[in-house]
């Protein structure tokens, strides 16, 4: 991990101040008996910089997946457990997961300045638009870890989609895909696997081969794990990237068996 390499290391040029400088601060600051303040700066890591980026995609992620999972007003079994599943994918050392957990904590507190942390990650992740739809993805996967999405919990979706710059429209269209992808996972009859494809792929049934191949290459495009750590999506995230890449991929090969 390369910008976590960088905090353990103390060089703390990438912290990037506002909320999320807050944020992290807090969740890191007792592991240095010197604090942050003291610690060196690098001047080679400014805004845009890939490993600032990375620690920016980290600490947002985790702090609005705590947010999120309040928005019931409580936080189940299944929601902790998704972000665990997460922490997992990401293998995490116990370090590691002491700090995302308490970047998790932080995001259900009454005062979690969420609208201020979304306008700094967007600042920060500048122009990444595949980067802010993987973590809008991630965090829709919080909502639904339950089994459900109650009435708060779309709301807020929907407020933290509109803060990153998503029209309504493209949120919906967002959430058809994600729901697409929950629904395709596992065995089921073909019909529903089908069916669930084509949400997967946001096209409809009766979509010409050239309009199918062209919506397969997009979300592989969009979810390319190579292109999306290139852009500042932590490496340590790089499995959730391939496994929705090989969720596409199958898709699209399901489409085309049944095509035939």
């Amino acid at each position: 991990m390369s910008w976590w390499g960088k905090v353990v290391g103390g060089t703390f040029g990438f912290m990037m101040g506002g909320p999320l400088g807050a944020l992290l601060g807090a969740s890191l600051g007792n592991y240095f008996d010197n604090g942050l303040n003291n610690l060196s700066l690098d001047s080679g890591l400014g805004l845009g910089a890939t490993e600032r980026v990375q620690s920016v995609f980290f600490t947002t992620t985790f702090a609005i997946m705590g947010y999120v999972a309040k928005a019931d007003g409580k936080v189940t079994k299944d929601e902790i457990a998704m972000a665990e599943q997460v922490m997992q994918q990401m293998r995490l050392n116990k370090q590691q997961r002491s700090v995302a957990m308490k970047l998790f904590n932080a995001g259900k507190q009454a005062d979690f300045p969420v609208h201020e942390v979304l306008a700094q990650f967007k600042q920060e992740c500048f122009r990444r638009r595949n980067l802010i739809q993987m973590f809008l993805e991630i965090v829709v996967a919080t909502a639904f870890a339950d089994g459900r999405l109650d009435v708060s919990e779309q709301r807020f979706l929907e407020n933290i989609a509109g803060d990153l710059g998503y029209s309504h429209q493209q949120f919906k269209e967002l959430m058809g895909r994600l729901s697409g992808q929950a629904h395709f996972q596992g065995e089921k009859p073909i019909e529903e696997k089908l069916s669930a494809a084509y949400e997967l792929l946001g096209i409809a049934k009766n979509c010409d081969n050239a309009e199918l191949k062209k919506a397969y290459r997009r979300q592989m495009n969009q979810h390319h794990p190579d292109k999306l750590v290139a852009k500042g999506l932590p490496e340590e995230m790089i499995g959730i990237a391939t496994q929705k890449t090989q969720e596409i991929k199958a898709a699209y090969e399901l489409i085309k068996e049944q095509r035939k």
